[in-house]
């Protein structure tokens, strides 16, 4: 299991600071939340209450019933402001205090987050609490919340978001593959901790994609549409959308074309999938070369979902009538390195954020990003706060980084309307003798290879 320490560090300070604290913790299902509590709370005097989809009064007599349980007290009144009224440590030390999934809660019941607003004031239970409001919709606690909640917000100290994992989280998750398999791995799984803990690393791609995901009973077989309907309503309406992008109908009219929905309805929808992190706008880095940039480019921002909407969706049927093995070999095997090209990039970009990190690059990166052109793209565009730029090329897929990439990549650069100082050029597998003879002489030139990622 992947353990999460600056979050740790985070919850672990607020823990020791003086004083009662409120917290909301966050992070998409899947993101092991409830992993990541038990390790918290290891050591500590708590409170854990799980929420339920259900009606107020059911929420009540649960939570009634749970408090009952932990400390032996009989409840008169099924208040929140009577439940934190009897919980309590023991002792001194600080009692935590965890409500997971406490949208299912604040979103009926106006009392609940007042009575929690008590408990930090020290009008209620009057030992040290660290309160922990915890949520597995992403959505809910950046946007949703606020207009429920109002005010109350400003009381929140602190929000802990537990974002997917990084690549660097994902190496060390499977010490037995390579670089490679493990850039193939994150590509298909993304960063969802989950998905990553269920993988077994002692099997290639190849067997875990069959297994976990082709298979009936595998754990991901099911998860792309699971998901979205755990989150949203007309899945149908969805699922074209996302069939579309995936197909590579990226920009609104193309996708006006090809499904026959309203425009407006494709942005209300895509709107919707946005907030929960499964699409994204590519918006490129602001260059000159304005007139020369695609603009309005839609990809799906969700690594697993891209996967299965790419490779298994449009053939779904087949997926039932042949062997997993069969199917892999028929409709993945061949088009994998392709697909993998847009993943490499975002692994050579968290390399440069990581080298930017310990200052072991010529700029100090204060931003950076990508841009996509009408006639080629920009894999990464890094800059400096005196806008000195570095640029980045990578390559997955072909057998040679080659010095004539370089040249068409010098080509873009001027449609963009883009100079750099320096230039670091990523390839999966060699470089051409050219290339490395440029490098010897230009000192702008860095090559990296698969062993230094």
């Amino acid at each position: 299991m992947v353990v999460r320490n600056t979050e740790l560090k985070k919850l672990e300070r607020l823990y020791g600071e003086n004083g009662n604290r409120l917290v909301v913790l966050y992070g998409r299902e899947g993101c092991d939340k409830e992993a990541f509590i038990r390790m918290f709370c290891k050591g500590k005097k708590f409170f854990y209450y799980r929420a339920r989809r259900a009606s107020e009064q059911e929420q009540r007599m649960q939570l009634a019933a749970e408090i009952e349980k932990q400390y032996g007290v009989s409840l008169a009144k099924y208040t929140y402001t009577e439940f934190f009224n009897r919980i309590r440590s023991g002792d001194a030390s600080k009692l935590v205090v965890i409500i997971d999934e406490f949208e299912y809660i604040a979103k009926r019941d106006e009392e609940f987050f007042r009575a929690v607003l008590k408990l930090k004031a020290k009008k209620l239970y009057p030992g040290p609490v660290l309160i922990i409001l915890a949520s597995s919709s992403v959505a809910w606690a950046e946007q949703g919340m606020q207009g429920r909640l109002g005010e109350g917000c400003k009381k929140i100290d602190e929000f802990v978001k537990l974002d997917d994992l990084k690549f660097i989280d994902v190496v060390r998750s499977f010490p037995e593959y390579s670089v490679s398999d493990c850039v193939k791995a994150y590509g298909i799984l993304g960063g969802v901790s989950s998905y990553v803990n269920r993988w077994n690393p002692k099997q290639d791609i190849r067997a875990n994609i069959c297994r976990h995901i082709l298979s009936p009973g595998g754990y991901l077989f099911a998860e792309a549409e699971r998901f979205i309907a755990g989150e949203l309503r007309e899945l149908a309406l969805y699922n074209t959308i996302l069939a579309a992008i995936a197909a590579g109908h990226e920009k609104l009219n193309d996708l006006y074309n090809f499904t026959g929905f309203s425009r407006a309805k494709i942005s209300v929808y895509i709107k919707n999938l946005a907030a929960f992190e499964v699409v994204e706008k590519v918006n490129s880095f602001e260059t000159g070369g304005w007139e020369n940039t695609q603009k309005g480019i839609y990809r799906i921002r969700n690594n697993y979902i891209n996967f299965w909407f790419r490779f298994v969706y449009p053939h779904l049927s087949d997926l039932y009538m042949m062997s997993a093995e069969k199917f892999y070999d028929t409709y993945i095997a061949q088009e994998l390195d392709d697909y993998m090209n847009r993943y490499f990039v975002q692994v050579c970009l968290e390399y440069l954020e990581l080298l930017n990190m310990v200052d072991k690059l010529p700029i100090k990166i204060y931003k950076a990003g990508t841009w996509v052109g009408k006639t080629g793209n920009i894999d990464i565009i890094a800059q400096d706060s005196a806008r000195n730029n570095l640029i980045g090329l990578c390559n997955w897929s072909e057998p040679q980084l080659t010095y004539k990439m370089c040249e068409k990549l010098f080509e873009t650069m001027k449609k963009a309307k883009l100079k750099a100082e320096y230039y670091y050029l990523f390839s999966a597998r060699e470089f051409d003798d050219e290339l490395l003879e440029h490098a010897k002489k230009d000192a702008r030139l860095a090559l990296v290879d698969m062993t230094e990622l």
